[in-house]
């Protein structure tokens, strides 16, 4: 039995205008893994999806999901998936339990055990009290979730979200990490892709990287993260910011009254950043990394390439 999940090799997509959106990718997805797929607008993150799903005819390569080959079993390869595109595309005016019923239907599961599983993911991603409303009344952040109910009815083996969080608040966007966090931990295989390189780097154990139809870097979020040759860290004290300056040594910048945002190299000890601190008589409160400690590197392997 295989231990890849998805097995992508020198996939080539060319339009009929002449565009080349995928210029020969290869990337292997093991199983039980949370990877990521970052890439800028137009970059070919959606054109490798919708060539997964078979939506879009890919021009040259190979795809394997789960050991099947997509060109000679392509409705048992597409059973392994369960897609969440960045569109809503159910009927608005459908009720909420309907669509998933509709979904497994298409997967030939009898009506009782789709009542069932729909019952069951509804309740997990928070939509129990919505099953009979249309779809249509739904906020933005729970027609992602019923998307993603619809997407794994059928109880596929990977799941593949194309920007699952993009325009809800935060407070259901944590949601949605900690349900997708949970769903891998019990073995569920899932690939993102996602603007957001905070919830790349909160989520994901390994990523890859593509631009202008090409993968520019592909290893694991520790490994590049290693890569940062300084660190941001958000302090919050306990008493307000002192009238004497900090040592000139470190970079910082004060948020507010109480918050002060320092960059460290890697060179430097924290220990001579908290001597600072007792200098100043401050007493720190809490300590973090600044979130999206990915931009950087990001921005940086799209330029270089």
């Amino acid at each position: 039995m295989t231990e890849l999940a998805l097995e992508i090799k020198d996939l080539v997509k060319t339009y009929s205008s002449g565009v080349k959106a995928l210029d020969g990718i290869s990337l292997e997805v093991k199983k039980g893994d949370f990877f990521a797929l970052l890439g800028p607008n137009g970059a070919g993150k959606s054109t490798t999806i919708g060539i997964l799903s078979s939506l879009v005819n890919k021009t040259s390569g190979s795809i394997r999901i789960l050991g099947v080959d997509i060109d000679k079993e392509q409705e048992k390869a597409k059973s392994f998936l369960g897609i969440v595109p960045q569109e809503f595309n159910f009927s608005i005016f459908e009720p909420v339990e309907q669509i998933v019923m509709n979904q497994a239907g298409y997967y030939g599961i009898p009506r009782k055990i789709a009542q069932e599983r729909a019952a069951h993911y509804l309740e997990l991603l928070t939509l129990t009290d919505k099953s009979k409303t249309p779809a249509g009344k739904l906020s933005g952040g729970m027609k992602r979730r019923l998307m993603i109910a619809r997407a794994l009815v059928h109880e596929p083996e990977i799941l593949i979200l194309d920007e699952p969080t993009a325009g809800v608040d935060i407070e259901i966007r944590r949601s949605m990490w900690d349900f997708l966090e949970n769903l891998n931990k019990s073995g569920k295989t899932i690939i993102l892709t996602t603007h957001y390189l905070e919830e790349a780097e909160t989520l994901c154990r390994n990523l890859a990287i593509i631009d202008k139809g090409k993968i520019i870097e592909n290893t694991s979020i520790k490994k590049i993260l290693e890569s940062l040759t300084k660190e941001t860290f958000i302090i919050d004290f306990q008493e307000e910011q002192p009238k004497r300056p900090m040592s000139s040594r470190f970079s910082f910048l004060w948020q507010d009254d109480k918050s002060l945002e320092v960059q460290i190299s890697k060179s430097e000890s924290i220990n001579e950043l908290f001597q600072e601190f007792s200098k100043l008589k401050l007493t720190v409160s809490s300590l973090r990394n600044k979130s999206n400690r990915l931009e950087e590197l990001f921005l940086n392997l799209v330029k270089r390439k």
